[in-house]
């Protein structure tokens, strides 16, 4: 989980407000994680990803985000497979799928692999949080397979992430501590390894509006996917990758396929950041979402989606 890279401040208190006033929602800590499954849709392994896919038509690519799946994108799956064949795709180092480096140019070429592999020739992209920057980068590097990119309320790493983010935070805004802990080598897995429950649950308490968008068992698969040292590394590795992302972003042109942002309580400045970076850029705001978009309000997102592509 990540929140966009120039958050402003008054998205960050307004987030914080909004959160205090949602209540909480107490962790069920024996509901066990079942391996998730979604009626209509098939789960396939290529190019070293593992995927789950449904429904025909133009190919609609989705990518999840930390500390999650493509489980993420449950609610929103059976509606676009009426119009398209929708590929949710773990990314590279989370669940089965194999990790790569955690650049998010790498991981953008693994995901070209998987397309490649299943015959396509170009895709729809859309992706949330780190999810959200790998689309980027691939429409970055292979605007040839890529129709439109959608981009769920992050947007790619540049330098601006080294310089923004301050140390502290007042009281009554979000701290996106996060960013700095999961820099760190080797100790993030040897405090969650096996309770990494714990960090979903502050997460999703933390950052949503309506605190039972997700379930405890939501939440179970998404602590069962990130358990294991291994599981934590190659997380990381994603956040321990942004200071090369900000370098290759820099090689980056113009976007010019359709773009879309699709922006929470708080994103912050994602409308003006994707503005510049794209020719052809359309926004819809969410402003009684928090940042687990496709989770907390699926019905808007899928409109979006699908006004965007048609």
């Amino acid at each position: 989980m990540i929140l966009l890279m120039k958050l402003d401040r008054r998205a960050l208190f307004g987030l914080g407000a909004a959160l205090a006033a949602g209540g909480s929602v107490v962790a069920n800590a024996g509901v066990a994680a079942a391996s998730p499954s979604l009626s209509g849709f098939r789960e396939g392994h290529a190019a070293g990803l593992h995927y789950v896919t449904g429904g025909a038509g133009e190919p609609l690519i989705l990518l999840p985000g930390w500390p999650q799946t493509w489980w993420e994108f449950r609610k929103i799956m059976p509606a676009l497979a009426r119009r398209y064949r929708v590929i949710a795709v773990d990314l590279p180092g989370m669940a089965t799928s194999r990790p790569t480096t955690g650049d998010k140019k790498a991981m953008a070429l693994a995901v070209h692999g998987l397309v490649q592999a299943l015959g396509l020739r170009s895709v729809h992209m859309a992706g949330h949080d780190i999810g959200a920057m790998v689309a980027f980068s691939f429409a970055a590097n292979h605007p040839a397979a890529t129709k439109t990119v959608t981009i769920m309320d992050v947007a790619h790493p540049d330098e601006g992430l080294f310089t923004y983010l301050p140390l502290l935070m007042p009281p009554g805004a979000v701290y996106p501590w996060w960013f700095a802990f999961n820099q760190v080598q080797g100790l993030p897995e040897q405090l969650l390894a096996g309770r990494f429950r714990h960090m979903v649950d502050y997460l999703c308490d933390l950052l949503l509006v309506d605190k039972t968008a997700i379930s405890p068992r939501d939440r179970a698969i998404y602590a069962a996917a990130y358990d294991t040292p291994a599981a934590i590394r190659a997380g990381n590795a994603w956040y321990q990758a942004f200071y090369q992302d900000a370098q290759d972003m820099k090689t980056y042109g113009t976007i010019t396929v359709p773009m879309l942002g699709i922006a929470s309580l708080a994103s912050g400045n994602l409308a003006q950041t994707l503005m510049g970076q794209g020719s052809d850029v359309r926004i819809v705001n969410v402003p009684t979402s928090g940042h687990f978009l496709a989770e907390e309000q699926p019905d808007a997102v899928i409109e979006a989606i699908t006004t965007l592509i048609g």
